[in-house]
């Protein structure tokens, strides 16, 4: 059963006869799966991770999955900013990173308040280009082993658009995760992908760009689910369902936070993006592979609202 229908409303967003593709295998090894997908419109052809073995994978449609990059430093989640470079978290050197289109990388973030990051996972650019990132706890061998944690706890942290001031903007996850905005950016949903908890909380956006805190809700619990998966990466529609990894496969939730079906699949699901000219069809990874399936509701575009289909 490649789709799970627990609601009606999932018609308008799943055709009832499709299936998930997958593209390729292999990747990854026993301490990290693929994972960051990202789109890139221009070329026409996406990127993702091999965490396990510090490549950025490239697949083309007509040309299949090379090699992008080699010695990412683990690098996992991945976006790209308002000007189209590459924003990537990495584990093993703990930060966050800009690639420009000549090659060149600058640093976005290494540190807070002096005390260096634990191991960043994943990451979203707000459309006034600030950028928001997960930092959850040391795991080795993702953080080296004789670099002990410096920072007593997880974090989401906001990098102000002119990159001048890092902020801690939630403190209280324990497994923070996968993160996204909604539409219109009045939300920013972060998942706790802890073994005990896996849950999808929301916040509200303040207009400098801070959470509310006090708004704090839980959107989502995945606990009664038994089945393999957990909450990791998390994507939203421009009707602002939201989509994330979890027991199953791929959850698929309405705005208000209903289950309304699964992407079902065998094994841990890791980390989603949207793609194609029409940005209709969702590219995914899991703990080995990379697969597709085109949907109903286009998502949020990468680049946020500089390319065709944009909210």
């Amino acid at each position: 059963m490649p789709v799970e229908r627990l609601d009606s409303r999932l018609d308008a967003i799943v055709a009832p006869d499709v299936d998930w593709e997958e593209l390729g295998r292999g990747f990854g090894g026993p301490t990290g799966p693929a994972e960051g997908p990202v789109w890139i419109a221009e070329g026409g052809y996406l990127l993702f991770s091999d965490i396990h073995n510090s490549l950025r994978m490239r697949w083309h449609p007509e040309h299949g999955i090379s090699v992008d990059k080699q010695d990412t430093k683990n690098g996992n989640g991945q976006t790209r900013d308002q000007e189209g470079r590459l924003v990537v978290c990495h584990h093993f050197s703990r930060c966050v990173d800009r690639e420009h289109a000549d090659g060149t990388v600058t640093m976005i973030a290494d540190n807070y308040r002096g005390m260096k990051l634990n191991r960043p996972n994943d990451v979203v650019v707000k459309s006034d280009g600030a950028i928001y990132f997960t930092d959850p706890p040391p795991k080795v061998p993702f953080t080296p082993p004789d670099h002990p944690p410096e920072i007593d706890c997880a974090g989401v942290y906001r990098v102000s658009p002119d990159g001048e001031r890092l902020n801690m903007v939630v403190r209280d996850l324990i497994n923070p995760n996968g993160l996204c905005f909604s539409p219109d950016e009045k939300v920013l949903y972060v998942n706790d992908s802890n073994q005990h908890r896996k849950l999808i909380m929301a916040y509200d956006v303040e207009a400098d760009g801070m959470l509310d805190l006090g708004s704090a809700r839980l959107f989502c619990d995945m606990r009664a689910d038994t089945r393999m998966g957990g909450p990791d990466g998390m994507k939203v529609d421009v009707e602002g369902n939201v989509y994330c990894t979890g027991p199953g496969g791929i959850w698929i939730l309405s705005p208000t936070g209903d289950h309304l079906g699964t992407i079902a699949m065998e094994g841990r699901t890791s980390n989603m993006n949207w793609g194609d000219s029409d940005w209709r069809t969702l590219y995914f990874t899991g703990a080995r592979s990379l697969n597709r399936i085109r949907l109903l509701i286009p998502g949020i575009p990468v680049p946020r609202g500089t390319l065709a289909g944009s909210v």
